[in-house]
């Protein structure tokens, strides 16, 4: 998406360093952008509390898919096709990331309170913190490390912690391996195919896999014909959330790596307050308001990168 050359003299070194900073500060926006826009699309969420789950992803996932195959074929250039490499990639974003979240999630909700599984999602910039580089045989950068935990912290403080029963423990345990399968799936894919065409694909295989499974259970009663009110949480969630933001994510995610780019997942219950607030849902209370400048403060640390990284960056990807 963005070139980068690297020359010894002292004018290109300028360039070079201005170019990397311009390169990170879009997929931090992207980033951002992408987890906030889950936040604010939890009211309308909500709106398909009375549809059955797999049919409304699998059509929300069709929907995505056919977005993000225009956009792909609207660069001219070849929509790449995944290999048997990228299956068990592909796999974990849809199984697990995709299907296997959304599932997750709302089981998890009859055994534990929003707040409580909301808390738990709060250590999934730690997971990736750790997990992506050690994954890749590196260490960990202190950054992304602090900056994860004080994230974690904001998004405690923001919902409240929460509580739970039975075994809203390992569902909400649950809901954190998809969500960090999510993103670490995705590198090696992303890293091969592209953040949009990778989007696409895992789109694709969501959608079959989601009408499979829903004709399998329910039959034709997986289908009934959505109402206006549903029609239009599936077009904004399958538009804007799917294409938007799996697209931005991913790009987020090349650019930056899934360690510091997990701390921004922080942004979505920030996102989900600020949707709350403005739809009088809820008041703004200082005790929120204090769990969302921790959550700023953890984002700002865990995307900070000494000098000494972020020439070793500009050099890595000029080669």
């Amino acid at each position: 998406m963005w070139s980068l050359r690297l020359d010894h003299s002292a004018g290109e070194g300028v360039l070079v360093h201005l170019t990397t900073t311009t390169k990170k500060t879009h997929a931090v926006a992207m980033a951002a952008t992408a987890t906030s826009l889950v936040g604010l699309a939890v009211p309308v969420t909500g709106l398909l509390d009375g549809y059955p789950v797999l049919a409304a992803q699998a059509i929300r996932y069709a929907i995505g898919a056919a977005c993000l195959l225009v956009w792909l074929l609207s660069t001219g250039r070849p929509v790449p096709v995944p290999t048997a490499k990228d299956l068990v990639g592909l796999g974990l974003m849809v199984g697990l990331g995709m299907l296997g979240f959304n599932a997750a999630i709302l089981v998890g909700q009859r055994y534990a309170t929003p707040g409580f599984i909301a808390a738990m999602l709060g250590a999934s910039p730690l997971v990736l913190a750790i997990g992506a580089p050690v994954l890749r045989g590196l260490r960990p950068s202190p950054f992304a490390v602090a900056g994860a935990v004080l994230v974690g912290f904001g998004v405690v403080v923001l919902s409240g912690g929460g509580s739970w029963h039975g075994p809203g423990l390992v569902l909400a345990l649950v809901v954190l391996a998809c969500e960090s399968a999510f993103t670490l799936g995705g590198v090696g894919v992303v890293a091969r195919l592209g953040a949009v065409a990778a989007s696409m694909w895992s789109c694709v295989f969501a959608a079959v896999g989601g009408a499979v499974l829903a004709t399998f259970w329910d039959g034709a009663a997986a289908w009934p014909a959505p109402t206006a009110g549903e029609w239009t949480a599936i077009l904004v969630l399958g538009v804007l959330v799917t294409t938007v933001g799996f697209a931005f994510w991913y790009t987020g995610v090349s650019v930056l790596g899934a360690d510091r780019a997990g701390v921004l997942t922080g942004l979505m219950p920030v996102a989900g307050l600020v949707t709350a607030v403005l739809l009088g849902r809820q008041p703004l209370t200082l005790v929120a308001a204090g769990g969302t400048m921790i959550v700023a403060a953890g984002c700002a640390l865990g995307l900070f990168q000494p000098p000494r990284a972020m020439r070793s960056t500009s050099s890595a990807s000029s080669s």
